[in-house]
């Protein structure tokens, strides 16, 4: 009887296995694609600029396993402080949706104009080029963790400028993840003084190799980061939880205003190191 027993349980668990290997596809409403900007322009310290891209893709349905990437735009940027307004042409790597510039001249706190033309629409954006300072120096903090295992704590360190308000954008990534995390950053509590940015990771183990990075980003850009942050990071990963209000950037959409695109037009210098986990 209870070989019966354990033969029926089998079976059962077998099917409910079964049952949960099912796909089940909701009907999603499908709005038309809109377009994505990746407008960031970085200048990393120690080079002179001239390489940029611009990547432009459109938005797709739920399900779609790739991004549609926009092709045969027209893409420029434009030191506007200029007395004599310089224009840089951005020409698209075949039909791949990156729009690269092999002659930018960046010029710190001059003011800068984005222009996209893509499918008869004209979208447009201006910004600071910002400056950011040197990251000075790389401090790891080691902690007890749970069951004897250390946690890893990297620390670095930068000089804020007294005579401004300043916000900060800082990414850090190491081999355990796909992608960079971010997060900002502002003076508010720090004018003038050496500021740091933390990192840690409870997979940080010795050998790992973390590499960081700052940018000085301007405060509408550091309220824009703030809330796509939040956003990104309130739902839990629930695919059905109800979606946060629509987050526009600085690009508008000027023969449509109401096909406003995503994305943000952004520029400054760049700081960047790396640190090996000891």
């Amino acid at each position: 009887m209870k070989n019966i027993q354990l033969l029926i349980t089998i079976i059962i668990a077998s099917f409910c296995f079964i049952s949960c290997e099912e796909v089940v596809n909701v009907d999603l409403e499908t709005q038309a694609p809109k377009l994505v900007i990746d407008a960031s322009i970085k200048w990393q310290k120690g080079t002179d600029g001239k390489t940029q891209k611009i990547k432009l893709t459109t938005t797709t349905d739920f399900y779609s396993t790739t991004i549609p990437v926009a092709t045969g735009a027209i893409v420029t940027v434009t030191n506007t402080t200029m007395s004599t307004p310089v224009t840089y042409q951005f020409t698209e790597d075949g039909q791949t949706g990156e729009y690269n510039c092999s002659n930018f001249t960046p010029i710190i706190n001059n003011d800068y104009a984005l222009s996209v033309v893509y499918k008869g629409q004209t979208y447009t954006a201006t910004s600071k080029f910002m400056a950011t300072p040197v990251i000075e120096k790389t401090e790891q903090i080691t902690k007890p963790g749970f069951e004897g295992k250390d946690i890893y704590e990297i620390k670095f360190y930068f000089q804020d400028n007294a005579a401004e308000d300043n916000f900060y954008l800082v990414g850090a990534k190491n081999s355990n993840i796909v992608y960079p995390e971010y997060g900002v950053l502002s003076d508010e509590f720090f004018q003038g003084n050496l500021m740091f940015a933390i990192y840690q990771d409870e997979d940080l183990k010795k050998g790992d190799v973390v590499q960081y990075s700052l940018q000085g980003i301007t405060e509408k850009y550091n309220n824009y980061m703030n809330k796509l942050l939040s956003t990104a990071g309130s739902d839990g990963g629930n695919p059905f939880a109800t979606p946060p209000a629509t987050l526009r950037g600085n690009i508008v959409n000027q023969t449509n205003p109401d096909n406003y695109p995503y994305g943000y037009f952004h520029l400054s210098e760049i700081d960047s190191g790396s640190y090996t986990i000891e």
